[in-house]
């Protein structure tokens, strides 16, 4: 009888340990490029004004800011950008003093618009952004590796858009989003703990120390969307904007699980398997005011919302039942967050612009679910940047620092094996987080 029930706890264990890399994994997924991180990769132009440019056109790359914009953007017109992005995270471990950080770790997510001014009521394009393009990675002996090592997640968003001039002061704009999205996630597994919880399988528990086993999660699928725009011109030097961008739910169907290091005596615990889940990408509206202070001077104040409240549980379906289940709710209590930028333009000739800017966002994660992989804060950004006009070609470049305010991890969020045999939570990584990311954007745009 003994046995029995240390088998079922052995077992028990191991769907647990399951469950939690893919919660993860999927966790990563709806984090990277949120308000969190606030990382603006869709326009240099618009990256040098923090983004307030929803009232007050920036070229093609309006399509993605606010759509209604693209009655003012005159003719046939292509545009397309980059942005260089380099996170650097570290943690002040709370128990030893030390402080562990993060690899160093560039991105380059992308983008492409299209537009075409069919009329002078009508003006359609097209545009393709990599919104979630960030990477994190930590070595693979620290603390917090058995909360996560390294994830990385790629997405395309394919966008085409329609804006309408109502009337010579209002416009409206209405989108469609497909969006694609391809996640991995590493974490470490304390193979020492797995061994010694199954003496009825080994027939002894193993008295060694074993190296930890990597345990990699995969997964891809598409989600599709909406999106609206509207702009009013309250005088010829005042307008309005705003836009909204509807959730976005993504199938992952066949999310893979594999491990490496696995000692031979322990195999046959880690079948390969897969999970399954529906991420929620939240819901976003913008809105923003411009002025037209001078002919050369033009500011913008604006605000975005996030509503990350709406995923408060992540439902996992498992290939192998947990304690007789075949998924299971967890939880999240996130919340919705707001974000206030301002940001302007001085043209100084018919060639030259200078754009800057400021934004300030709030973070979506409580204290009671904050982890290692994503050290979420509070974000201070602050841009500058320059418009090029040669002819009919159009070159925009950017600097952004954001700032990320300190953020104290103490929780139980540790290692769920180790926790759960010592009865207390270990390997927390309770510590300080810091977070500093610079990014450089540069976008070339052509009139036909």
């Amino acid at each position: 009888m003994p046995e029995n029930i240390s088998a079922n706890r052995a077992c028990r264990l191991f769907r647990l340990l399951q469950i939690f890399v893919v919660l993860l994994s999927i966790l990563w997924a709806q984090t990277a490029g949120a308000s969190g991180f606030g990382v603006f990769t869709q326009g240099a132009s618009g990256l040098g004004q923090a983004n307030a440019v929803v009232a007050h056109p920036t070229g093609p790359s309006s399509l993605y800011f606010n759509p209604a914009l693209l009655n003012d953007v005159p003719g046939r017109q292509i545009e397309f950008g980059t942005t260089a992005i380099l996170s650097k995270r570290s943690v002040q471990l709370a128990d030893s003093g030390q402080t562990e950080s993060a690899n160093d770790l560039w991105n380059f997510p992308a983008n492409l618009y299209y537009t075409h001014q069919a009329g002078e009521r009508v003006t359609a394009g097209v545009g393709i952004t990599f919104p979630f393009g960030l990477s994190n990675k930590w070595d693979k002996d620290y603390e917090g590796r058995y909360l996560g090592t390294y994830a990385e997640m790629f997405s395309m968003n394919i966008n085409p858009a329609v804006s309408f001039r109502v009337t010579d002061r209002l416009s409206l704009a209405i989108g469609y989003d497909l969006l694609y999205l391809d996640t991995e996630m590493q974490a470490m597994i304390n193979q020492t703990v797995v061994g010694g919880m199954l003496p009825p399988i080994l027939g002894g528990p193993l008295a060694e120390s074993l190296a930890d086993v990597r345990q990699t999660f995969t997964g891809d699928g598409w989600g599709h969307g909406f999106n609206l725009g509207a702009l009013y011109k309250l005088t010829e030097r005042i307008s309005l904007g705003a836009a909204y961008r509807s959730q976005i739910d993504i199938d992952i169907d066949a999310g893979n699980v594999k491990y490496s290091n696995v000692d031979p005596r322990l195999e046959l615990l880690f079948p390969e398997g897969h999970g399954s889940s529906e991420i929620r990408l939240p819901a976003q509206f913008v809105a923003g005011i411009a002025t037209r202070v001078t002919d050369q001077l033009i500011i913008e104040v604006g605000c975005r919302w996030e509503d990350w409240a709406s995923s408060d549980q992540l439902k996992v379906d498992l290939q192998y039942p947990f304690l007789g289940q075949a998924s299971q709710i967890i939880p999240r209590d996130w919340r919705s967050t707001w974000a206030w930028n301002l940001g302007g333009q001085y043209r100084l000739s018919d060639s030259l612009a200078i754009n800057a800017g400021y934004l300030y966002a709030k973070n979506p994660v409580p204290d009671a679910t904050l982890e290692p992989v994503i050290p979420d804060s509070d974000a201070h950004l602050f841009t500058i940047g320059t418009d090029l006009n040669l002819g009919q070609w159009t070159v925009s470049g950017a600097f952004g620092y954001e700032y990320h305010e300190e953020r104290d991890k103490q929780n139980d969020l540790g290692d769920p094996l180790g926790s759960l045999v010592a009865g207390f939570p270990v390997n927390t990584t309770d510590g300080e987080y810091d977070t500093d990311i610079y990014l450089f954007g540069i976008s070339v745009g052509y009139k036909f």
